[in-house]
């Protein structure tokens, strides 16, 4: 019971002991306090300084100590407060002051308490210090801090941007990411806390100095006035006081100043001080043989104490011999574990040495050497924000988390072009121009302009390439001005929309499942196949996959998840036909599918597939026995007919700025689409079931009907 009790009080003094802390430092101010009481505080707060002093030379990276700011405030009202405290108990008491640790340093320094010339050289090496710590430790701490402040705040920019580079290319994770991008905010923000907590310690050494000729000046007046005492006893008291009383406030200060010094010089190096000064200085032995050689032959000349000077400089020349002896060994033993790892390599090595895939990049962006600024961080790096934001919108428009884009720069490309590639097939490839703008009619051009004539990759729309400076002319004419980073974005955009279905693999599909069941498990449970074991009412995640490609294959959303597979949960004990259960989820779907083309009046025009035609393709249905995708085998003479007559119509929609749908029965739909889309990869194709889940959230308008001809 008593062990526990007093657990308590530790750990509640633990919790309380900052705040308790300044109370009595603020008490400190007001209250007298004892001649002991002083002497603990003025020992406390000399090993505090060393304390803080012993914790910056363990720290390995400076924002590490992330504390040091508020210490430093800390510590130097502390300090402060004894000042204080200290002033009034020599003021008040004079030579019937009892500090011991005062009178103590003051006879290290002063010597005899009569002895006028010790006073003077008290107050020489007095002096000294405070030069020391002012011009040459305190100012120069100051100016660092403020330096790495305005350093760290510029970089801040080019760091988050080499983060998010590494992310594109898979380097490092989202998670990995985060905590580097905490680190930039920390480093970021302990130098910027230290620039003016740095002020703190100059302040304090202003401070310092004023009460130190305050006590001076007020302890004559207060001896040779007040207490009637004669000069040279009033001088040799008070001064003997002061310069203790200043050394004991000026030393912790000192170590305090030391310490921030070498936080704020320390650099971004994983190594100690202690470590990172031996390496650096065990770099080369023929730096000691030759200074201990130097320091060797100045030990004879006359005068000189060669008795220090020759030991030490033969000292130096072994110290370098035994440097160099162990560099020639380590070399040694490098190169023998490199020819044993040169013999391996031609023996061929154990099995396992050999990997035996080499793994593609999911999604890569090749560039050529002309378009390397495009990523170069020291240029902005437009291209990298913009490649985060396409796997951000595809996320958003199409429910697919896009795996990292792997940006690298290829020599065997023309030094504009650029290449993107989807496990290491082309999708798309297209050159730019820097320094130029790319300027696409769109049919509001009041005037024509002269450049160099291309088309929009992303689109194919005719456009031109104008320089920068006729970018305003351009805008003004009319034209659509897009600059080269925005032209490869959307072009990306574009290729990701279209290749949807090919970048959904099956581990895609376990992240996305495995984050539903976060928050609907039942539905996953009901749906996925547990384990390696068959079960007729479960599907594995291969069918699941091919059912979420063949919604990407249309650009139909992936995003609700828990509709998808709670429609699939739904025909579970009926069908596992993969074409069966898309039409399924697109029915279920149907609203989402059909606002997606519908315009802001909610109103969806569509081209309706005549009954004729329905039946006749219905007839010509060919379900392939592996249960793939089924398919329509006209001949040739009605194939060619087919397609003509979707054609027209095709045509006649994008003429009235329409984007070309057709309405067609359920039973037929996958075969419509599956019979134009190569010939007509823009055709959408939605089946009457789709617009009916709608309900009235869709006006439909039937501008004609197709029948054959």
């Amino acid at each position: 019971m008593a062990n526990n009790r007093t657990q308590s009080i530790i750990e509640l003094m633990q919790k309380n002991i900052i705040a308790v802390s300044v109370i009595v430092i603020f008490l400190m101010f007001i209250i007298p306090m004892p001649p002991v009481f002083l002497d603990f505080f003025m020992a406390m707060n000399l090993g505090l300084g060393i304390v803080i002093l012993l914790n910056v030379l363990y720290t390995i990276k400076s924002p590490n100590f992330s504390s040091f700011p508020r210490v430093i405030l800390f510590s130097t009202l502390f300090g402060l407060g004894i000042n204080i405290s200290s002033t009034r108990l020599i003021l008040s008491q004079g030579m019937r002051f009892e500090g011991k640790m005062v009178k103590t340093f003051s006879s290290f320094v002063v010597g005899n308490a009569n002895d006028l010339g010790g006073v003077v050289i008290g107050f020489v090496i007095f002096i000294i210090l405070i030069v020391i710590q002012v011009v040459v430790i305190t100012k120069g701490a100051t100016r660092v801090s403020e330096v790495a402040a305005r350093f760290a705040l510029d970089s801040m920019n080019s760091k988050m941007f080499d983060i998010e580079n590494e992310v594109n290319s898979g380097t490092i994770t989202a998670e990995e990411a985060a905590v580097k991008k905490a680190d930039v905010r920390r480093e970021s923000d302990f130098y910027s806390a230290m620039d003016g907590a740095s002020k703190f310690v100059s302040g304090n050494v202003y401070a310092g100095i004023f009460i130190t000729v305050l006590n001076l000046v007020a302890g004559l007046i207060t001896g040779m006035v007040l207490r009637r005492e004669m000069f040279v006893d009033a001088v040799s008291v008070y001064c003997r006081l002061t310069i203790g009383d200043g050394l004991l406030s000026q030393i912790p200060s000192l170590l305090l100043s030391f310490a921030t010094g070498l936080l704020v010089t320390g650099s971004s190096s994983k190594e100690l001080i202690t470590d990172q000064i031996k390496r650096e200085f065990t770099v080369s032995g023929y730096v000691y043989c030759i200074g201990g050689g130097f320091i060797v032959l100045l030990g004879f000349v006359p005068g000189m104490p060669w008795y220090l000077l020759i030991p030490m400089g033969a000292a130096s020349v072994y110290a370098g011999y035994r440097i160099i002896r162990s560099e020639k060994i380590n070399k040694e033993k490098q190169l023998a574990a490199a020819v044993a790892e040169k013999s391996k390599n031609q023996t061929g090595g154990s099995p396992e040495d050999v990997s035996p895939v080499v793994p593609l990049d999911p999604l890569s962006l090749e560039l050529g050497y002309a378009l390397i600024p495009l990523v170069d961080k020291e240029k902005g790096a437009e291209l990298l924000e913009r490649v985060l934001r396409i796997r951000r919108e595809a996320a958003l428009d199409l429910g697919l988390v896009v795996p990292s884009i792997r940006i690298i720069d290829n020599m065997t490309l023309e030094p504009s072009e650029y290449s993107f590639k989807i496990r290491g097939i082309e999708a798309g490839r297209s050159k730019i121009r820097l320094g130029y703008y790319m300027c696409m009619n769109t049919g509001s051009v009041t005037e024509e302009l002269q450049g160099e004539a291309t088309k929009d990759p992303a689109f194919g729309m005719p456009a031109i390439w104008l320089p920068e400076d006729k970018r305003v002319e351009a805008e003004r004419a009319g034209y659509a001005v897009v600059d080269p980073p925005t032209i490869i974005a959307t072009h990306l955009t574009e290729i990701i929309k279209n290749h949807a279905a090919d970048i959904l693999g099956r581990q895609e599909v376990a992240a996305i499942i495995n984050k539903i069941k976060e928050r609907n498990p039942v539905v996953v449970d009901e749906v996925i196949l547990k384990g390696d074991r068959k079960d007729d009412s479960r599907f594995s995640y291969g069918e699941i996959e091919k059912i979420l490609q063949g919604l990407l294959r249309e650009q139909v959303s992936i995003r609700n998840m828990v509709a998808i597979l709670e429609t699939i949960a739904n025909y579970v004990s009926i069908t596992h036909n993969t074409w069966i259960l898309i039409e399924k989820v697109r029915e279920a779907l149907g609203l989402q599918i059909c606002m997606q083309y519908a315009d802001n009046d909610h109103k969806l025009s569509v081209m309706n597939l005549s009954q004729a035609l329905s039946e006749k393709i219905l007839e010509h249905k060919v379900e392939p026995p592996d249960l793939s995708r089924p398919f329509v085998a006209f001949d040739p003479v009605d194939g060619r007919k087919w397609i003509k007559t979707v054609s027209d119509a095709f045509v006649a929609m994008q003429d009235r700025n329409m984007m070309p749908i057709i309405l067609c029965a359920a039973e037929v739909r996958q075969l419509v689409k599956s019979s134009t889309e190569r010939e007509l990869p823009g055709l959408v194709v939605l089946s009457i079931n789709e617009v009916m889940a709608a309900g009235n959230n869709i006006n439909l308008e039937i501008l004609g009907e197709i029948k054959e001809v």
